[in-house]
């Protein structure tokens, strides 16, 4: 699940910027060409890259972040009078101030962004190369691949896979091929494709590789709107997705390479909630893999996750609870019934009050806070967001019949492990018939962040700075697990 929280500094894809202005003081050869550096982010940095240019007196600049694999971002103004160096992304509400050092070659200041400052830095030099992913599989593969096309008969949405089918027997020993336990995997919140491409990282890509070698069969698909699938993802909400999940398992269900009944879902974040809601209802499931599922109602989850993730950003209690207390209005009026108009409007009061109240927004001008407030509330008001808020996986988790796997990171920032890992296993502990199934399993991985990488802090700023996709542990419970069913 990518985090949706507002009003907290998250120095992620969509925050890293780019501009254009004039340079009132002069020296606008000094600065052009290409400045690379980093944020600090507590004991984290995140890659920066400033291109300059210098047209006749007037500055343009783009920003990259290598490790976000974000290129070309426009900024909105940059000036430079004598050694002051100021520039502004209106888009996401950041400002950087900084020096130019005597000799020109230096850029020294701070990145502020939504309430909290950061530490910059940058020097003249050449563009890095984006981190390295060495998890990811290169050809030749000891596997079949097929492209696929699925259709989701009640919206019409045609879905586009890639199915992975092992050449090896199932759990790689001597015997009889062509009938694997399967699964499809079901990605985390936000339009993605079939490989949950984040930061470079290709999770389910991997996954499917060692699941392959592994003799399980594995089904990963675009979300509607992305890629090869067709649809409307702006408009899509949780169920709406379910719907596409549901027609994919069928799909596979239907494939003579799939082990009758040994067909399952692998659900990442709010693909763990999806996950429940088709085995509840469909008995082509036969199991569930749910990483990092949310075992919390959405918006306690937001709440939950929003605070920890600026906590470990660096913020104040202080600023953290003035952050909660207006997601707490804003989140209100976005569960609120009524004109969409009207609540939004209320919304951005709302936001505008406490923007202007925020001694760490001061620097920001009206044009800038009202985009800042725009930015802020728009998501909130989308059909998504809004079903979400009230989204409560229990009942979904208690009509589950089937094995579960649930596996959480320690670490993790968007689905902290205690408190959903709780809630998971208290409902899965009441369920029908009995309770759980005796091969359901809950764990809890140590080190590891929502991604499942061994992380340090498991703040989302690490994310595209780990080389390692998925942890080697996480992978071998899964594989193990599903063999063993």
């Amino acid at each position: 699940m990518k985090s949706k929280i507002i009003a907290f500094a998250a120095i992620t894809a969509a925050a890293v910027i780019g501009a254009s202005g004039q340079s009132p003081g002069g020296g606008a050869s000094s600065l052009a060409g290409t400045w690379v550096g980093a944020i600090k982010i507590g004991a984290n940095s995140l890659a920066t890259v400033l291109n300059v240019k210098d047209e006749a007196g007037k500055l343009s600049a783009t920003i990259d972040s290598p490790d976000q694999n974000v290129r070309g971002i426009p900024v909105s103004k940059i000036s430079l009078d004598g050694e002051k160096l100021r520039v502004e992304s209106s888009a996401v509400a950041a400002v950087m101030e900084a020096a130019l050092s005597a000799d020109g070659k230096r850029i020294e200041g701070k990145w502020t962004q939504r309430g909290q400052s950061f530490p910059i830095a940058l020097e003249r030099g050449e563009a890095p190369a984006g981190p390295k992913r060495p998890q990811e599989p290169t050809a030749p593969f000891p596997y079949k691949t097929e492209e696929v096309s699925i259709l989701n008969s009640k919206s019409g949405v045609k879905l586009a896979g890639t199915l992975t089918i092992p050449s090896a027997p199932p759990g790689g020993a001597a015997g009889s091929g062509g009938a694997y336990p399967a699964l499809i995997m079901v990605t985390g919140s936000g339009a993605q494709n079939r490989d949950e491409e984040i930061l470079r990282h290709k999770p389910f890509l991997v996954i499917a590789d060692y699941l392959a070698r592994r003799g399980i069969m594995s089904l990963r698909y675009d979300d509607r709107g992305v890629g090869g699938s067709t649809g409307d993802a702006t408009n899509a909400t949780t169920l709406n997705l379910a719907d596409d999940a549901e027609a994919v398992l069928e799909y596979l269900a239907s494939r003579p390479e799939a082990k009758k009944g040994a067909v399952g879902i692998l659900g990442h974040s709010e693909g763990g909630i999806i996950g429940p809601i088709v085995a509840s209802r469909n008995a082509s499931a036969g199991f569930l893999v749910l990483l990092a599922g949310p075992g919390l109602v959405g918006e306690d989850l937001l709440y939950l996750q929003g605070g920890a993730i600026a906590k470990a950003q660096g913020a104040s209690g202080k600023d953290i609870e003035s952050a909660m207390a207006l997601n707490r209005k804003l989140y209100g009026l976005g569960r609120k019934p009524g004109d969409a108009a009207a609540l939004k409007a209320e919304a951005k009061l709302a936001f505008l009050e406490w923007a202007r109240g925020n001694p760490a927004l001061k620097g920001l001008g009206e044009a800038d806070l009202n985009a800042a407030a725009d930015q802020a509330i728009a998501p909130i008001f989308t059909p998504w967001f809004r079903e979400f808020l009230g989204l409560d996986p229990a009942p979904y988790l208690a009509k589950v019949g089937v094995p579960v796997l649930g596996l959480f990171g320690s670490k993790d920032l968007q689905v902290p492990a205690k408190e959903n890992m709780a809630a998971m296993k208290k409902v899965l502990g009441s369920t029908a018939k009995g309770g759980p199934s005796k091969k359901s399993l809950l764990v809890e991985l140590n080190g590891l962040n929502h991604l499942f990488q061994t992380a340090k802090t498991g703040s989302p700023d690490e994310y595209g700075l780990i080389e390692e996709t998925v942890s080697p542990e996480a992978l071998r419970r899964i594989g193990d697990w599903i063999l063993g069913l």
